[in-house]
C-alpha cells in the first residue's frame, strides 16, 4: 500500500523559490535529493508510488514523487536518509497546514488532489480563485 510523506519547505516563499532552490542543489550535487534527519521506517511503502508532499508558507501547494530512500551522513558525520526526488513540482489544490517539525506520513486518502486532475485551466488560474471556486462546488 502507498504511503506519502508531508514536509515543510522551510525557508521558501514560495514554489518558484522552491524550485529554483532544487534546480541549483541537483545541478551541484546530483541527483535532486533532500537529506532529513530520520529514516522513515515506512519505507517500501513510500517506494510504491509515493510522494513528497511540500507545505509553502503554510499551504499544501505542490508534491513530488520519491525514486528512492538511501541512508546517508551528514557533514558532521551523524546518520540520516536521503529522499531521492524526481526534478518534477506537481501542483497540487492548496490546503492549510500548521507547522510541525521533520515530515509526516500522509495517507493517500488524505492527499489533496493534483491541479491537473481538477479540469482544465485549473493549474493556471491564481490560488485564491481556484479556493472561491472549490468552495462554491464550481470546481
Amino acid at each position: 500500500m502507498t504511503v506519502h510523506l508531508i514536509k515543510l519547505a522551510a525557508g521558501a516563499k514560495d514554489v518558484s523559490h522552491l524550485a529554483a532552490w532544487q534546480t541549483k542543489t541537483a545541478a551541484e550535487m546530483p541527483p535532486l535529493r533532500h537529506f532529513t534527519r530520520h529514516m522513515p521506517k515506512r519505507r517500501d511503502e513510500i517506494l510504491d508510488g509515493g510522494s513528497l508532499y511540500w507545505v509553502v508558507n503554510g499551504v499544501i501547494m505542490v508534491r513530488q514523487l520519491v525514486l528512492d530512500i538511501l541512508a546517508a551522513t551528514e557533514a558532521d558525520g551523524s546518520a540520516c536518509a536521503a529522499l531521492v526526488l524526481h526534478p518534477e513540482l506537481i501542483r497540487v489544490e492548496g490546503r492549510a497546514m500548521r507547522a510541525f517539525q521533520g515530515w509526516r506520513y500522509l495517507d493517500p486518502k488524505d492527499a489533496p488532489a493534483d491541479l491537473a486532475a481538477m479540469g482544465k485551466g485549473a493549474e493556471e488560474m491564481p490560488d485564491s480563485m481556484r479556493r472561491a471556486l472549490a468552495a462554491l462546488a464550481l470546481l
